[in-house]
């Protein structure tokens, strides 16, 4: 029988997520798109601003049952941040220690808001150190290494009511196509983009996953060719989405379809999506959107309708240092006028990339 400190625990977790409200589905105004329409499915509402809210109450109630997360145990995680900020809200709550092992290169931002809810930062030169470091961590500690690359495809339940895929399609249920030709995602563990593909089978939808993939990530090449043993002796520049090996939780049998999004492309995509909804957000939107705007072009040259929905990851006020900052652009992604000025000249008709 599970111990009163865990039961108290997964109480503490259930009783967050009955405060919890849904995440907006937005309508994009793009009267160039006529006949095909975008939705944006906002996580940056969730309490600690983005997607990975979700992914961590998974992952600390999956540990929890199946008793790896006992009172007092130190919690150890990779992560370029995002999920490291929400994985620090949920050690809080339960009263545990939490340490994040992230890359040096990490959102000034989001190692502020690790250490608002209490969390440690242990940084490594590279993201492919992530890995090695936090298993160490925990053996030292004694504690329990959450691994959202491994366990995030399996601690959430795709079968449920309570997923994001299940969210979409109560959301779209009113509006003018109702179920989405394409659901657009882009990986970072995999998980998403694994819950998705799997609720879209299991409820019999004809709708199709296309996952985008950043430079610099191994994902994209392994959907392509299927060897898992692809790596990367570079980080992904689009915090959050790309990885330098196949992560266990990516199912590439899922995905319906890949592509692989520049990331001058993504950064040129936040800055015009800005212009079209008033606010800031991350570069792995406009990685989604980007790839949703493609999907788009290719619908409307082939005489179809429908909808795509992808989704907001995070807000960019996390990222006001990097993404939004023209030096650090300047040395990071380069020149990306070739994508501001396709974006600002489309019309629905002409490919983008």
């Amino acid at each position: 029988m599970p111990t009163t400190w865990v039961n108290q625990a997964i109480a503490k977790i259930e009783a967050d997520y009955q405060r919890s409200a849904d995440t907006h589905l937005i309508k994009l105004d793009l009267p160039q798109l006529e006949g095909v329409d975008i939705y944006l499915k906002d996580e940056s509402t969730h309490p600690t601003g983005s997607l990975k809210h979700r992914l961590a109450r998974s992952l600390f109630l999956y540990a929890l049952c199946n008793g790896w997360i006992k009172q007092g145990t130190p919690i150890i995680e990779s992560s370029s941040g995002s999920t490291a900020v929400s994985e620090a809200y949920f050690a809080r709550l339960l009263g545990l220690p939490f340490i994040a092992v992230m890359p040096k290169t990490t959102a000034k931002k989001k190692i502020q808001q690790i250490e608002f809810y209490g969390g440690q930062c242990h940084f490594v030169d590279n993201g492919s150190q992530m890995y090695a470091e936090s298993e160490r961590l925990a053996q030292e500690l004694n504690g329990h290494y959450l691994d959202q690359f491994t366990y995030a495809e399996r601690a959430t339940d795709w079968r449920g009511n309570n997923n994001i895929a299940d969210s979409i399609f109560n959301q779209m249920e009113k509006e003018p196509h109702p179920i989405p030709s394409w659901i657009v995602m882009s990986p970072g563990t995999g998980g998403t983009s694994a819950t998705i593909g799997r609720y879209i089978r299991y409820q019999q939808q004809a709708t199709q996953l296309c996952v985008v993939d950043p430079e610099n990530s191994v994902f994209f090449d392994y959907f392509i060719h299927g060897d898992a043993s692809i790596v990367s002796d570079k980080n992904s520049k689009i915090e959050g989405i790309g990885r330098p090996r196949v992560e266990p939780s990516f199912i590439a049998g899922v995905v319906d379809s890949m592509l692989q999004i520049p990331d001058a492309a993504s950064v040129a995509t936040i800055l015009w999506l800005e212009q079209l909804i008033g606010r800031k957000t991350g570069a792995s939107t406009g990685t989604n959107l980007y790839g949703a705007l493609l999907l788009a072009t290719q619908m409307r040259q082939a005489g179809q309708t429908g909808s795509i929905v992808t989704l907001i990851c995070d807000a960019g006020e996390r990222y006001l240092d990097t993404y939004y900052n023209p030096q650090w652009i300047d040395t990071n992604i380069g020149c990306f006028e070739h994508y501001r000025q396709k974006l600002q000249d489309f019309d629905g008709s002409g490919l983008l990339l």
